[in-house]
């Protein structure tokens, strides 16, 4: 098996290739390119957007606005410090979590 696969490649060095190794070389690297740039557009791209929209609405709290948390908690904020919110989630029930698993701000 692997006698046969040697035997179909090229010389060593390139020999039977002659000047066409860098053409051979570039077009190898074009599907590479490709795939690289459609991971950009399908993958990384429309994670930064959502995680830019995120970091927005972290900044825009208040006091006052109704959130949801990322476990589905539901709750008014009574407070915002730098890294820590206080949700009442019912009446006198205040719970105490980390900004950044706030997922929405609910609209009334």
């Amino acid at each position: 098996m692997f006698g046969l696969a040697f035997a179909m490649g090229s010389a060593p060095g390139g020999a039977a290739g002659g000047a066409g190794g860098g053409m051979a070389a570039f077009q190898q690297i074009i599907p590479l390119v490709f795939m690289f740039a459609i991971f950009y557009f399908l993958l990384i791209r429309p994670q930064q957007k959502k995680a830019k929209e995120h970091k927005a609405l972290l900044e825009s709290m208040k006091k006052g606005d109704n959130v949801i948390t990322a476990g589905g908690v539901h709750g008014k904020i009574t407070a915002v410090e730098n890294e820590i919110v206080t949700l009442e989630v019912a009446n006198n029930v205040n719970i105490k979590i980390t900004k950044s698993y706030i997922a929405a701000i609910k609209k009334d």
